[in-house]
């Protein structure tokens, strides 16, 4: 099994920042590709970020050149910085990724979010 806990969420003010982590934690063989999911009230979860097990990343457009999608795979853990940050984005923000656990059939896992919401 595989267990992920998202950190780092909170109350920001328009246009500061925060860091997101994702530590991920079990009978780990392996990660592939991991990404950064987010969910307003009402709404679908929607791509914020991934990146590849090579480190490729993929950005969705209203986040380009504001969040940056990194890992460290010596720590199996996953970051999302998020800079100037707009009071429209009050959201649930999850970790997912597919894993390759000893013990168990390739999966994908989700964290159970951690909460961001921008306002003054």
């Amino acid at each position: 099994q595989v267990q992920l806990v998202e950190s780092g969420g909170g109350l920001v003010q328009p246009g500061g920042s925060l860091r997101l982590a994702c530590a991920a934690s079990g009978s780990i063989f392996s990660i592939n590709a991991m990404a950064w999911y987010r969910q307003a009230p009402g709404k679908q979860r929607e791509l914020v970020a991934q990146i590849a097990g090579g480190g490729s990343t993929n950005y969705a457009d209203a986040v380009k050149g504001r969040f940056t999608i990194s890992r460290d795979n010596a720590k199996d853990t996953l970051y999302l910085q998020m800079n100037s940050l707009k009071p429209d984005y009050p959201a649930v923000y999850y970790c997912t990724g597919n894993f390759r656990p000893y013990t168990s059939a390739p999966s994908a896992y989700w964290g159970p979010g951690t909460q961001v919401t921008v306002s003054s």
